[in-house]
């Protein structure tokens, strides 16, 4: 028998060797499964104690269990280990792709949200944004709107949205001319915090003036437990490194994304208000 690695030891040490295999197996089914998986697949998700040894496991390596939906899960960043790293990789993502991200998640999430046809604690959608729409509402180069988009889709941060016009719609078409995408299965991976922080940075880009953003800036900049002040979002300003790693915690990645580009973490919040001029809609004409 292979040795095992002392970062699953202690996780494992009290359990059979049915039950060690089970989390393990789990650990690396969530890992790498490219959607959240269902709690019926795997013992080490459907058992309580099993799920607490493998939430176990993952603390140390710095990732913790997120649910994802009724019986779904998946893996994330810890939300304390997502703040160290976003300083190293809130540059990761181009600013075009950036912009792209930001727009898909305003139509397919955050105006179907204000609707009721998204729930309130999801970035998950089955709203499309169509490439035609991104054009519309970008002053980015079309070129640049659909590099930006072969990247996002190569790192599962947005995906294609099923097409759903008739066979006759599509026969007469190009391939890409009706094509919209959806947020990526990249961001079930963000912890309930995450999603939260995701959201008001949102409201900060799409709604500066409005009461809401007005009232997150006021929690943010009252003092917290420890005393010290929150980070706060001032667009005359460049974020400092602390607000960079506080608004950054909605940062996920897949081990298992990696088709041919450099796997990204998800879009740090932080990065919403950075690129909210750049993809200001435009008027009509």
């Amino acid at each position: 028998m292979t040795e095992m690695h002392p970062a699953f030891t202690a996780a494992v040490a009290d359990l059979s060797e049915r039950h060690r295999d089970e989390v393990l197996a789990a650990y690396a089914a969530l890992e790498h499964s490219w959607q959240p998986l269902h709690e019926s697949q795997l013992l080490a998700l459907r058992d309580a104690t099993l799920r607490r040894s493998l939430q176990q496991l993952l603390h140390p390596l710095g990732r913790t269990l997120v649910k994802a939906g009724p019986h779904l899960w998946t893996s994330g960043y810890r939300d304390d280990v997502a703040r160290e790293l976003s300083a190293e990789v809130l540059e990761s993502l181009p600013l075009v792709d950036r912009a792209v991200f930001v727009l898909i998640l305003i139509h397919s999430v955050a105006i179907p949200r204000s609707q009721g046809l998204v729930d309130l604690d999801t970035w998950i959608s089955n709203q499309p944004t169509s490439v035609e729409e991104l054009n519309r509402y970008s002053k980015l180069p079309r070129t640049a709107v659909r590099a930006g988009l072969a990247r996002l889709r190569a790192s599962g941060l947005v995906q294609l949205a099923p097409d759903r016009r008739p066979n006759s719609a599509k026969s007469g078409s190009s391939s890409s001319a009706g094509a919209s995408y959806l947020p990526g299965p990249q961001l079930a991976r963000l912890t309930p915090a995450a999603r939260r922080l995701l959201q008001e940075e949102l409201i900060l880009a799409a709604g500066a003036d409005t009461p809401l953003a007005a009232a997150i800036r006021a929690r943010r900049a009252r003092p917290s437990e420890d005393g010290t002040a929150a980070p706060t979002t001032n667009r005359a300003t460049q974020p400092t490194s602390s607000q960079a790693a506080e608004l950054s915690a909605a940062q996920v990645t897949d081990p298992a994304t990696d088709q041919g580009a450099e796997p990204l973490e998800a879009t740090p919040p932080s990065i919403v208000s950075e690129t909210s001029e750049n993809i200001a809609p435009q008027e009509n004409s």
